[in-house]
């Protein structure tokens, strides 16, 4: 979700892409691109590294042509520019041609800063273009995508998506174009799951319910899952020490029905009846050790160790053993 200046005109003489998320970046330049080849299907596009743009060169593709032709000149990295191609950059800024469109994809930050200080000060049409590191921001992206493509899909669904796929925004965008090219009608979780059930079944809470069933090597699994698709090392630690204190808490209460128990935990009556059949195996001590395990792991993921992968793997298989130790 790039957001842009009140001059959203993709054909302004000058746009600046700032950020340092790349699908948002490609897509801020593929706008300005088929904006202008939508006014002339005979415009030419120069999409320059900065090592491309030495410094006269901006001069040379921007110079009058007999044929007036519209050009979209498209410049990667601009924080990178030398100093002596920055003075030409600034020096256009404060007169561009006409039929010309200058786009500087620019990182944003300290680097460079004098260059988008220029841009922005000579009215320059800007579309930010930001990391997306909030769950709650990549859930907003997969809405859109959907509402762009003109198809409904659950609440439900853009969590399960988000859940499965992580952070990559372009995995991200490319599974809801699948599921909208895929699927009639509205998109539900249940659909997404079929899809993606793999990746889906990868989210921390999986891996909790693996580990303190004693499964191992499905924890790891998952784990290992949950890690390459973006899922926060402290929310897996977060998910194993719930995991670990409702077996702890169950464990200790007295007997009754789920709900009278859901009462008294502060647990939903269905988590009452998992919990229950996860906790077979578990004794007194086995909790202990397991919350100290992840006691060990969370300090580790929070700076205390120096792998937070290996700390992770470590709570992992420690939990899983606890879970075994009334079988032997």
């Amino acid at each position: 979700m790039a957001r842009k200046t009140a001059n959203d005109d993709p054909l302004a003489p000058v746009t600046v892409a700032v950020g340092q998320e790349d699908l948002l970046l490609d897509r801020a330049v593929q706008e300005v691109v088929a904006a202008a080849k939508a006014a002339d299907a005979d415009t030419d596009v120069r999409d320059l590294t900065p090592d491309q743009l030495q410094p006269g060169t901006l001069a040379e593709l921007t110079s009058p042509s007999l044929f007036a032709e519209r050009k979209v000149v498209v410049v990667r990295n601009a924080q990178d520019l030398s100093a002596d191609t920055v003075k030409d950059v600034k020096a256009y800024l404060s007169s561009p041609a006409e039929e010309i469109t200058l786009v500087l994809a620019h990182a944003g930050g300290a680097k460079g800063k004098g260059l988008l200080d220029a841009a922005r000060k000579a009215g320059a049409r800007e579309v930010a273009c930001a990391k997306m590191t909030k769950p709650a921001e990549r859930l907003g992206f997969v809405r859109t995508e959907f509402r762009t493509l003109g198809r409904s899909a659950a609440p439900e669904a853009c969590q399960a998506l988000v859940d499965a796929i992580g952070s990559d925004l372009r995995e991200l965008a490319s599974a809801v174009s699948q599921l909208c090219a895929d699927v009639e009608g509205t998109i539900d979780a249940a659909v997404v799951g079929r899809y993606y059930t793999g990746r889906a079944e990868a989210s921390s809470f999986e891996v909790a319910d693996r580990a303190v069933e004693g499964r191992a090597a499905e924890a790891l699994e998952a784990l290992r899952w949950s890690l390459s698709t973006g899922v926060a090392p402290v929310l897996i630690t977060s998910a194993l020490a719930q995991g670990v204190r409702a077996i702890g808490k169950l464990s200790s209460a007295r007997g009754g029905r789920p709900a009278d128990l859901a009462r008294e935990l502060g647990m939903p009556p269905w988590k009452i009846d998992r919990v229950r059949q996860q906790m077979r195996g578990w004794t007194p001590d086995g909790v202990a050790v397991a919350l100290r395990a992840v006691a060990e792991a969370d300090a580790g993921v929070k700076g205390g160790g120096d792998d937070p992968e290996y700390a992770l793997e470590k709570a992992v298989v420690t939990i899983a053993r606890a879970a075994r130790s009334r079988r032997g």
